[in-house]
């Protein structure tokens, strides 16, 4: 049974007229004649009795009339709603981002992505780095903004750009007075770090032991925000994505350019198999609001 085959059948079924329901469906006597008589050899008997004069419907033809009335509804329901969905009229659609680029980049590129598609509903995930990348992986949003993973598996990344560590500072110490600082002079210090096992901590112990470097911990904590505020309160210094900066400096922290070494990590979108229609856009409109914006953080 086919939804033409239903179609013809109504059509016969309210008119009484093969050459009626022709005229409205645009279809030939053979053609209608045909779909009638599939859809009754299909459902196993007669469906309705012709004569050169009139046509009349048997008691199951009667009662096929309004099964076959909300079947085609649906079904156009469904064709509707799949329509929409590929010309990006309706959807909804997950994203997971780190909170340093959620609540810094991302919200110019969801104004972007509303303005052109203003149906589309977007679930903002703002979860630490490691999250994102489960929650990809795992299926439960399509995309992740995050570090590129040290090994991406089955996971897709497309680079936005890179982010270069910053020293973070009480406002008040002698180191706030530089302009820049070097990862000797800043190591002299007790350091403030992120729990394991954050990227970002396992990035800066990798990057430090390949200069000769530790970090001396002296406190460790699972929030960059706790982080801010201990090294705002003078407990020590750190060193964070520039990402981060404005939310150091709004805690009370000073940022400082950090050099020998440079340490830096592309950020970028993280995909997990075929993205749907409202996934791509959104992934588009991403990459084009960072490739139009200049921002601070970016390195060549």
């Amino acid at each position: 049974m086919t939804a033409k085959q239903l179609r013809a059948f109504l059509a016969v079924a309210q008119t009484l007229s093969f050459t009626q329901a022709c005229e409205h469906l645009h279809l030939s006597q053979p053609a209608l004649s045909l779909a009638i008589k599939g859809l009754e050899e299909s459902l196993g008997g007669r469906l309705m009795t012709r004569t050169t004069r009139s046509v009349r419907l048997t008691p199951e033809g009667e009662s096929l009339v309004p099964l076959a009335k909300r079947l085609l509804a649906e079904w156009d329901n469904i064709e509707e709603l799949m329509r929409q969905r590929f010309t990006l009229q309706l959807g909804r659609l997950g994203v997971a981002a780190m909170p340093s680029f959620a609540s810094n980049l991302l919200p110019s590129a969801l104004m972007a992505f509303r303005q052109r598609y203003p149906r589309i509903n977007v679930t903002v995930h703002d979860v630490i780095n490691e999250q994102v990348i489960d929650m990809v992986r795992n299926g439960q949003v399509e995309l992740g903004i995050a570090f590129e993973p040290e090994a991406t598996g089955s996971l897709a990344f497309t680079p936005l750009f890179n982010d270069r560590f910053v020293a973070v500072v009480p406002p008040r110490s002698l180191l706030a007075r530089h302009a820049t600082l070097r990862w000797e002079m800043l190591l002299t210090h007790d350091f403030i770090t992120l729990q394991r096992p954050s990227m970002v901590r396992r990035l800066l112990e990798q990057q430090l032991e390949a200069e000769g470097l530790a970090l001396p911990t002296a406190f460790e904590s699972h929030q960059l925000a706790t982080v801010g505020r201990m090294v705002a309160s003078g407990l020590g210094v750190s060193a964070v994505p520039s990402l981060c900066r404005v939310q150091m400096e709004e805690l009370g922290a000073c940022c400082l350019p950090l050099e020998a070494p440079v340490i830096e990590r592309a950020v970028g979108i993280l995909t997990h198999g075929e993205l749907s229609t409202a996934a791509l856009a959104l992934k588009e409109v991403v990459v084009e609001t960072q490739n139009a914006s200049e921002q601070p953080h970016v390195t060549p």
